[in-house]
C-alpha cells in the first residue's frame, strides 16, 4: 500500500487525524518539500511529533527514479508526505499512476490547500476564482520580466470577472547556477507585487503564513504592497477580478484595504 498524506499548511500539527494514523502504521515514511513546505516545522520536528524517521526525497528521486518508494510500497505499507494537499502537484499524480501500474494499492489522506486558505482568510468567494498561475524567480525562467503566460492568465480571468491566485515560486535544492543542496528561496509577496505592478494596475491581496496561529492578510494597490514587508514565508498573492459587495466589505474589514483603492462592487 502507498498512502499519500497531505500535511496541511503550517506545522506538524496541521495534519488530519487519518493522516496521523497512517504515518503511525507505516513501515516506511517518505516526503518531499520542493513543491511546497511546512513553514512552521522542520523535518526533525515532524519526526519527533510522529515518532518516525522520514526519508526526504529530492525532485529526481520522486519524478525520475522513485524506485525506493515503490519497492517499499510493494513489500509493506509506505506513506508519502507533502505539504498542503497531496494531489495538487502533478508529480504526485504521476507517482500514484506508477504505483497502480505495478499493482500497488494507493490511498489518499487529504490536507487543506493554499487556495482554500486564500479564499477563507481574505473573504473572497472561492467559486469566483479562475485559473491559478505561478510567478517564477527571474532566473528560473530566463528573463527579468513577468512571463507572458502569467499576465495572460490574469488578463483572461479579469475579462471574466474572476480572481487569480498567484503562487509564488519556491526553489529548494536548485539555485541560479543549477543544483545546490543548500539553496532555499521563497518568493515574497512584496517582491511579487512589485513585479506585477510594472505591467498591471489595480489591487492585490497578500496572504502570508496561512495555517499559522497568526496569518496575515493585506489588500492594497499592487504598488503599495510592493513597499511593505509581510514577514516569514510562505506567501501567496491574489489579483482580484470583479468584487461582490460582500467581498469588497471583507477586503476592507479583514485585509485592511483602503476603500478608495477598491473598485465598485458588481
Amino acid at each position: 500500500m502507498l498512502t499519500f498524506v497531505g500535511l496541511g499548511l503550517y506545522d506538524e500539527r496541521s495534519v488530519a487525524a487519518d493522516g496521523e494514523a497512517a504515518i503511525a502504521d507505516a513501515d516506511r515514511v517518505f516526503a518531499e518539500f520542493y513543491t511546497s513546505t511546512l513553514a512552521g516545522a522542520t523535518v526533525g520536528e515532524l519526526e519527533s511529533y510522529h515518532g518516525v524517521e522520514i526519508d526526504v526525497r529530492d525532485r529526481p528521486d520522486v519524478e525520475e527514479d522513485p524506485e525506493a518508494i515503490l519497492e517499499a510500497a510493494e513489500s509493506g505499507d509506505a506513506v508519502f508526505l507533502t505539504a498542503g494537499d497531496t494531489m495538487i502537484s502533478t508529480t504526485h499524480v504521476d507517482l500514484r499512476l506508477r504505483a497502480a501500474d505495478r499493482g500497488i494499492d494507493t490511498r489518499i489522506v487529504h490536507g487543506t490547500t493554499a487556495d482554500a486558505a486564500a479564499a477563507s482568510l481574505s473573504g473572497l468567494q472561492n467559486y469566483r476564482f479562475g485559473k491559478a498561475t505561478t510567478l517564477p524567480f527571474p532566473y528560473a525562467h530566463g528573463g527579468d520580466g513577468v512571463p507572458g503566460s502569467v499576465l495572460d492568465t490574469i488578463a483572461d480571468n479579469r475579462e471574466r470577472g474572476l480572481h487569480t491566485l498567484v503562487y509564488l515560486d519556491i526553489k529548494v535544492g536548485i539555485g541560479p547556477s543549477g543544483p545546490d543542496p543548500d539553496h532555499e528561496a521563497y518568493m515574497t509577496a512584496d517582491h511579487a507585487a512589485g513585479r506585477l505592478a510594472e505591467d498591471l494596475d489595480g489591487i492585490g491581496v497578500v496572504v502570508a503564513r496561512a495555517g499559522a496561529p497568526d496569518p496575515l492578510v493585506a489588500a492594497d494597490r499592487l504598488e503599495a504592497l510592493a513597499g511593505r514587508s509581510f514577514g516569514d514565508p510562505l506567501h501567496l498573492l491574489v489579483v482580484p477580478g470583479d468584487l461582490h459587495v460582500v467581498e469588497r466589505d471583507a477586503l476592507v474589514e479583514l485585509a485592511g484595504a483602503p476603500p478608495e483603492a477598491l473598485p465598485d462592487p458588481v
